[in-house]
């Protein structure tokens, strides 16, 4: 993108008053240094004039300031000027200080003069690096871009990694935050796997881009760390943004698999890139390949769940289905055994009636003896139609049904249920499940024992039951669980819905069971 005219000629002028500031500072470090200096080791006096040499600098600046090419230096000119000027006054200030200050009183003293002077050294080496620092972002302030450290893209996206970011969000941060760091020019993350990479943000927008890497090149960018721009015209020329531009490519890795690029952008004119940079840029690829990874495995694990979470819905369906199948089956059964084998012992047993007031004697007894065979037969199918599937759940609903139950039931039954009416298979698979629970109390509850059927809607909106008992009890750890817990279980798990079993020794036992709101709907009326 090409700057506009007015920010040209703004740029012009920052360019040409840093090439005045140079020449400033260059002859007022030459002055200095030879007053210092005579200062120190006594140069004689017509040496003195060599400190005007300093004043070569202010034609050098104006000769820059006015070649267009020359001009568009001074940024990487001023700032290591200042540094290296300013390391040279504090080393000359260090020594005036110590040797002269300090050690005026000891001219005559060779071994005195000595020690203050290894004490200026010391002092001066002391204060070379965080000064060194100090100027170097003097310098960067002088040439008009005061950027955060470098170290802050990597504090800020390891402090951003820790919350819930969405990675998206945490990328743009990212290509924001070495913009205004490390590339004022631009800054982009590519992401991909496979030798496969799409530019993911840009900062500024440089729209999709898209990168195919395979053999030699996949291999030669996966095992690069952070590179500069004449590797990057070797191997990922799509990734140069054109001319006399300054490039660093980091390869973001995790385990071997190229996952990504950072990329950094700055004019020619710029301060070259530093150690620091690439160590911070390589530090950062790192935490973003770890980044990117567990995104990755996030991304895998949600799918599975969502596969389990498929076949765990197709599973249920399915139970659903069968046990509908088998509920269906039984209430045909019934109805066949209804309106088939036991209207035709109704009628078999009338016949025998009319039959026996037509007959005497002999015949007469062996009718009465087959009639109330007939009868009983009668009563008993009727009992295994009942058994099969009530007419009386399906008429009547729970309550009814269960109560009639309770009447068969081996032990001493009270019901307690309200008068809802639920999903029929909902319906069919409480009054099973409360039917198997009586049996097993009846074999197992011992003598004197008495039951209790409670069903009813629970706080949450489903269906729940609880068939209860004070016989024997057992331990549920030491008894295997028998075919009609398992049942029970069947049942209520095709409808999303669970079974707990309550019991101790000699303490009775209670079955508990629910099926959740979302496997229910009223019956139709």
């Amino acid at each position: 993108m090409n700057a506009t005219p007015a920010a040209a000629r703004a740029r012009n002028r920052r360019d040409a008053a840093l090439w005045a500031g140079w020449a400033a500072l260059v002859a007022v470090t030459a002055a200095l240094a030879v007053w210092a200096l005579r200062t120190l080791i006594d140069l004689p006096g017509e040496l003195l004039p060599w400190a005007l040499l300093g004043l070569v600098a202010v034609p050098v600046a104006v000769t820059a300031a006015v070649l267009p090419r020359l001009r568009r230096r001074a940024v990487a000119v001023a700032g290591p000027t200042l540094v290296l000027c300013g390391l040279v006054l504090m080393v000359l200030a260090v020594y005036l200080v110590v040797v002269i200050g300090l050690g005026g009183e000891v001219d005559d003293d060779e071994q005195g003069v000595l020690a203050f002077s290894m004490l200026a050294a010391l002092t001066a080496v002391v204060l070379a690096e965080p000064v060194r620092g100090r100027l170097r972002e003097l310098a960067e302030q002088w040439a008009g871009r005061p950027q955060r450290p470098a170290a802050s893209a990597l504090e800020t996206f390891g402090s951003r990694m820790t919350r819930a970011v969405p990675m998206d969000e945490l990328l743009l941060q990212l290509a924001e935050t070495l913009r205004s760091t490390l590339g004022p020019l631009g800054a982009e993350v590519w992401t991909g796997e496979d030798g496969v990479l799409e530019r993911t943000v840009s900062v500024p927008e440089r729209g999709p881009g898209r990168l195919t890497l395979a053999g030699p090149e996949l291999a030669a960018v996966t095992r690069a760390r952070v590179s500069g721009t004449a590797w990057a015209a070797m191997w990922l020329p799509s990734v140069l943004p054109g001319e006399r531009r300054s490039v660093r490519v980091a390869s973001v890795t995790h385990l071997g698999r190229l996952l990504g690029l950072l990329v950094v952008v700055r004019s020619a004119d710029d301060p070259p890139f530093r150690d620091d940079d690439d160590r911070m840029l390589a530090d950062l690829a790192r935490q973003v390949g770890l980044a990117l990874h567990n995104v990755r495995l996030d991304s895998a694990l949600q799918a599975s769940l969502e596969e389990l979470r498929r076949r765990n819905a197709e599973l249920q369906a399915s139970r659903a289905r069968i046990v509908s199948a088998a509920d269906a089956s039984r209430r045909q059964i019934e109805r066949n055994l209804h309106d088939g084998a036991q209207q035709r012992l109704v009628a078999l047993a009338v016949k025998l009636g009319l039959a026996r007031r037509l007959a005497t004697g002999d015949s007469a007894a062996l009718l009465e003896e087959l009639r109330t065979d007939v009868q009983e037969t009668l009563t008993e199918l009727r009992e295994l139609a009942h058994g099969i599937y009530p007419p009386l759940l399906r008429e009547h609903g729970l309550g009814e049904a269960l109560r009639n139950a309770a009447g068969r039931a081996a032990v001493p039954t009270t019901v307690e249920a309200d008068g809802a009416r639920y999903l029929p298979e909902a319906e069919a698979a409480v009054y099973f499940c409360c039917l198997e629970a009586l049996q097993n109390a009846g074999k197992h509850a011992g003598p004197g024992a008495s039951a209790t059927v409670r069903v009813g809607g629970s706080a949450s909106g489903g269906l729940e039951f609880e068939v209860a008992d004070d016989g024997a009890g057992f331990d549920p750890a030491a008894t295997s669980e028998s075919h009609g817990f398992v049942n029970m279980r069947d049942r209520l798990g095709a409808f999303g819905g669970e079974l707990t079993v309550d019991s101790a020794p000699g303490a009775g036992t209670v079955i508990r069971g629910t099926i959740p709101t979302a496997a229910l709907a009223p019956a139709e009326p």
